[in-house]
């Protein structure tokens, strides 16, 4: 038993699984963020596009984030990075609502398409 400790032990200590794994954290934040500025410009309203930006770049941020984590040499380095990533948690979505909620009380309407803004359909179609 003890010698299974030991080797996952080894394994643990090991710094290429952590350059591994933190590599493929920073490129999948990364491929996230280009994700969220492609959809900040191909969407078509302001509230789906404060969408795409806030919740798919701050899961960019926080995967990258946590990709600098393992990459990291030193526990101060973590604990920072952590805090970064916190804060970006707590911030984020109370951000993105404030500007939501200013947008909307401001008179901003949302895109409204074929079938209204209850989901239901709204054509004249339909009646007889």
């Amino acid at each position: 038993m003890s010698e299974l400790l030991t080797s996952v032990l080894e394994i643990l200590s090991d710094a290429t699984w952590r350059h591994w794994l933190g590599g493929v954290l920073c490129l999948i934040g990364g491929v996230m963020t280009v994700i969220a500025a492609v959809g900040v410009i191909r969407f078509p309203d302001f509230y789906t596009r404060l969408h795409a930006a806030s919740v798919t770049d701050s899961l960019g941020a926080l995967t990258l984030l946590f990709g600098m984590m393992f990459l990291a040499t030193g526990f101060p380095v973590v604990v920072k990075l952590f805090l970064i990533a916190l804060f970006l948690v707590l911030t984020g979505p109370t951000s993105a609502h404030a500007i939501a909620n200013a947008a909307y009380t401001a008179g901003l309407e949302p895109l409204v398409g074929k079938l209204g803004r209850d989901g239901a359909n709204t054509s004249d179609e339909g009646e007889a």
